[in-house]
């Protein structure tokens, strides 16, 4: 992630002299390695199997990490946060919204087949709707401006999608597979559901601008 800045041409290369260091090496290297695979006539499955390798990895990390997760609202407890949406917004960040998409649905199935889900498959569903809109807004979003301020927007953009998403899917979902009306759900919105969500949104911002900017040059080096 990088500020915007006017390009200037280096080595056949068009650059931003805002560039940090190490995410100017990394875009060196790969261009060398891409340059030595053609001249090698190295199988395209490698670039393939690299890239399913490091988006497993993602998955792992992610399913570790959901079983990090604690309460944000005093006013209700039944609402947690989880750690595990950070691998999947940063896969999401490397890879493309459609393979951050994938490495949530995985992720999330594999926790309730190794831990269960409390709520059954209305948590899985609901989790999967969440994270799935956030990180295939943000991602879509970093993917056409992958700057430091097309970082910001993509994020907050995600958090949003994600928040506004929710509230009719809980008045939707909800009542189906908890057996709430839908008048107690409503009620439950501006005090919980609403507030939960952007605590979230914004958690999940501030933490992944910080640990994609760590994690990038490994991610993207091939």
């Amino acid at each position: 992630m990088n500020d915007d800045a006017p390009l200037k041409r280096f080595g056949g290369f068009f650059m931003s002299p805002m560039y940090e260091r190490e995410e100017l090496q990394m875009k060196i290297e790969r261009a060398s390695e891409r340059i030595n695979e053609t001249r090698h006539g190295a199988a395209p499955s490698r670039g393939r199997t690299v890239k399913l390798t490091k988006m497993g990895m993602l998955v792992a990390i992610s399913v570790v990490f959901s079983f990090i997760h604690f309460p944000i609202l005093p006013t209700a407890p039944f609402l947690e946060y989880e750690l595990s949406d950070i691998p999947i917004l940063v896969g999401g960040f490397v890879f493309g919204p459609v393979a951050g998409l994938v490495i949530a649905v995985v992720s999330i199935l594999l926790h309730d087949l190794i831990a269960g889900s409390s709520s059954g498959p209305y948590g899985t569903i609901m989790h999967i709707i969440a994270v799935g809109v956030c990180v295939l807004v943000s991602a879509f979003i970093y993917k056409k401006k992958k700057t430091k301020k097309g970082a910001c927007i993509a994020l907050c953009a995600g958090g949003l999608a994600m928040t506004a998403v929710m509230l009719p899917a809980n008045l939707v979902i909800t009542p189906l597979f908890m057996g709430l009306p839908i008048s107690a759900v409503r009620e439950m919105l501006l005090p919980a559901i609403l507030p939960f969500n952007l605590i979230k949104a914004a958690l999940n911002a501030v933490i992944v601008y910080i640990f994609y900017k760590m994690v990038s040059p490994f991610l993207h080096r091939w």
